[in-house]
């Protein structure tokens, strides 16, 4: 802060003091007592007068002639003390001995009451618990990555067993007893995140709404006195209030005076970053919470031609979920089909859906792929997987027949699905037949009842293959479709919880300052 003074003898004090404040106040006249606005241009012409500075003892000298002695009278003793001490009032004075004991009393325990509040407040507001806190959200999510989230206990049993615990001590009974197989609807979880919102809502009331109301303060200093008082301040004799105040408008300061006195800022926003900055994190916390707790999601492969029902398959994920009537919606897988490298290998999928109400009117209809879902009464349904569902032929000319594929297990990541065609009577124990196998939907192996390759035929290619006297004709390749669905209810505040959080950072940057004189 800058704060001015013109002296009666044109000795202008100067004070600077930086502080931070947020309002918008109106210009004021320095020849009226009603305020106007001060325009640059009502000064442009001015001479600013440079003089050496005034001495500490000329200034001690002058500021003898102000008096600024505030007297306080002291009070009288009440007649209450009085009268407990007088003559003939025994009784009553004891009498009124307890009453004041009572009284004191009560008033320790409404002071008590009343600082208890505080009390928490500051123990919320200490700048190392929050931190500790952040500490604490930022390990627990860390820790949710490291351990697999929603699956049945089976599986923590064997991987985090007790004859061979994690670090020595982490077991599946630390999973399983503090929620970490669901870390962000963990109570544990959660409740970190209360305290952190609690100590950003205490640190706001407690710190930076009082530095704001602060900053809000401005008044006209009238006195020589109050400006040396302040931290930085300084003396230019002769020099005038006008021309400071026009020098200041250049520098980016909004001007305002008020007789001898000037009053200007600048950087008014960066006050109000901080609680912006505050009140950002506690959205994205609230729409993380609500994501965690609210949702509900699901998997389903489905072959195609075949539906299913939303609700069916979207379980809830929290305390927080809460089913909408979007979830009675019917999709059917119109088509699957999938895109292939020149190489042979799959490069994507596809997968036609329609979407129909209760009354059978489709409501929509999109081909999804990978990165590229389809969304619907807040629920969102994502390409993320394929099968192979069956293999439809002719044998003999007669069918067609559709033969399930199985998945097979081998090693790596590469899929292998496998189909068996029967040949005689399939009741026999030595049973025989023709195997199929295939890596994807655009070519099948063919073996025959000794297992000895007899050739590759490609699904809709409608190349006959004769196999130990029967005649087998490939038709289609049936695949299913794998699909992710979820609802998320706290993206959205996630996403205005960071942008308000990138906007008050870069606001918080602004260098708030103030002038009087």
């Amino acid at each position: 802060m800058v704060a001015l003074t013109l002296s009666p003898t044109k000795t202008l004090f100067l004070n600077s003091h930086l502080l931070h404040s947020t309002f918008k106040p109106h210009f004021i006249n320095p020849y009226s007592t009603k305020t106007q606005s001060l325009h640059s241009s009502r000064f442009l012409s001015f001479n600013l007068v440079t003089c050496k500075l005034k001495s500490p003892q000329d200034i001690k000298n002058k500021d003898k002639k102000i008096s600024k002695k505030i007297v306080l009278s002291e009070a009288a003793p009440s007649l209450a003390e009085k009268g407990g001490d007088g003559d003939g009032g025994g009784g009553g004075g004891e009498g009124n001995g307890n009453g004041e004991v009572k009284a004191k009393s009560g008033g320790n325990l409404m002071r008590l009451v009343k600082r208890f509040p505080r009390k928490v407040l500051g123990i919320l507001s200490n700048l190392p618990l929050a931190i500790g806190e952040m500490f604490a959200v930022a390990a627990l999510m860390a820790l949710g990555t490291f351990i697999d989230q929603g699956e049945a206990p089976d599986f923590y049993f064997q991987k985090y067993p007790e004859d061979n615990p994690v670090l020595g001590f982490f077991t599946w009974r630390w999973v399983l007893t503090l929620g970490f197989d669901h870390m962000y609807s963990s109570p544990v979880f959660l409740g970190t995140l209360v305290l952190l919102g609690a100590s950003l809502m205490a640190c706001t009331y407690t710190t930076q709404i009082p530095l704001v109301k602060v900053a809000r303060r401005w008044n006209f200093l009238d006195s020589s006195e109050a400006i040396r008082k302040q931290e930085y301040s300084d003396t230019l004799p002769r020099a005038s209030v006008q021309d400071l105040g026009v020098l200041l408008m250049g520098a980016g300061y909004e001007v305002f005076l008020k007789g001898p006195s000037l009053y200007a800022f600048k950087g008014l926003a960066g006050r109000f970053a901080p609680i912006g900055v505050h009140l950002a994190m506690l959205l994205i916390m609230a729409g993380g919470t609500l994501s965690a707790a609210g949702s509900f999601r699901g998997s389903v492969t489905v072959p195609q031609g075949l539906n299913f029902v939303v609700g069916d398959v979207l379980g809830p994920t929290g305390f927080l979920s809460t089913p909408t009537d979007a979830f009675n919606t019917e999709v059917h897988i119109n088509r699957f089909y999938m895109d292939y490298y020149d190489s042979g290998e799959v490069s994507q999928f596809h997968t036609d859906l329609s979407l129909f109400d209760l009354d059978g009117k489709e409501k929509m209809r999109k081909t999804i792929s990978v990165n590229d879902p389809l969304r619907y009464g807040g629920i969102t349904i994502y390409q993320t997987d394929w099968s192979f569902s069956a293999l439809q032929i002719l044998k003999d000319d007669e069918g067609p027949f559709n033969l399930a594929m199985a998945p097979l297990k081998i090693n790596g990541e590469k899929k292998l699905f496998g189909t068996f065609l029967p040949v005689g009577d399939a009741e026999s124990p030595n049973v025989k037949g023709i195997s199929m196998l295939a890596r994807d939907l655009q070519s099948i192996v063919i073996y025959d009842l000794e297992g000895k390759f007899s050739g590759v035929r490609r699904p809709g290619s409608k190349l006959p293959i004769d196999i130990d006297g029967s005649r087998i004709v490939i038709v289609d390749a049936i695949g299913s479709s794998g699909l992710d669905l979820k609802t998320d209810p706290g993206v959205p505040i996630v996403y205005a919880g960071f942008g308000a959080l990138m906007l008050t950072t870069c606001i918080s940057f602004l260098s708030h300052s103030r002038t009087e004189a």
